[in-house]
């Protein structure tokens, strides 16, 4: 069995004996107005074992299965963008500063984690911006509007960050998303990623 196939099992057996979590507020207090905007078009989901999504990199699925994995992590207390395991997500961000919005860490833990680190030397980044920037250096930024996104993508909003866990039939996009109403949490939206300005695809 592969290294992925064996993450997506640990994984869907991981979603089946954790209790299945509310479906979270759809307002987010720790992003930006533009971002809470497309927040209000997603779908929230709760929690669910899936198996892997069709297509991406192999480095995606493997952040995808990541990603899974941490679904249901909260801020504790809510509101304060800290948590024992949001520290560790941190850690993967060189000099980041200490608690704050953390969506940005959160891709960069999966990304590190997964063997393709984000950042000249490997970094992170803790502020959307430098995420996208970065990617734009590198010839990785997919603009919206000009590829199709796979799994493993990150989705880079204005003022957010996710990552793309499937891409429906109907062209809608699921993702996984750290710092999505205090929490990671799955969300859908709809073929332009609720506003979503570009992708970033690694390895």
């Amino acid at each position: 069995m592969s290294l992925e196939a064996t993450l997506a099992r640990v994984a869907q057996i991981h979603g089946l004996l954790q209790p299945v979590q509310p479906a979270p507020p759809t307002t987010m207090a720790t992003e930006g107005p533009a971002f809470s905007q497309a927040l209000q078009t997603a779908t929230p989901t709760t929690k669910t074992a899936v198996m892997p999504a069709a297509g991406g990199t192999p480095a995606g699925q493997a952040m995808v299965n990541l990603a899974r994995a941490e679904i249901g992590v909260t801020e504790q207390p809510p509101g304060s963008n800290e948590s024992p395991r949001i520290a560790q997500f941190r850690q993967a961000t060189a000099g980041a500063p200490g608690p704050g919005p953390w969506c940005a860490y959160f891709v960069s833990w999966a990304a590190r984690e997964a063997g393709v680190p984000i950042g000249d030397a490997g970094q992170g980044f803790g502020r959307v911006d430098d995420v996208w920037a970065w990617g734009e250096r590198a010839g990785k930024a997919i603009p919206a509007g000009s590829g199709t996104p796979q799994p493993g993508d990150l989705i880079v909003w204005d003022e957010h960050i996710g990552i793309v866990e499937s891409v429906g039939a109907d062209g809608s996009i699921h993702t996984i998303e750290g710092n999505s109403s205090n929490m990671v949490a799955q969300r859908t939206y709809g073929s332009d990623g609720g506003g979503a300005i570009g992708y970033v695809r690694l390895g």
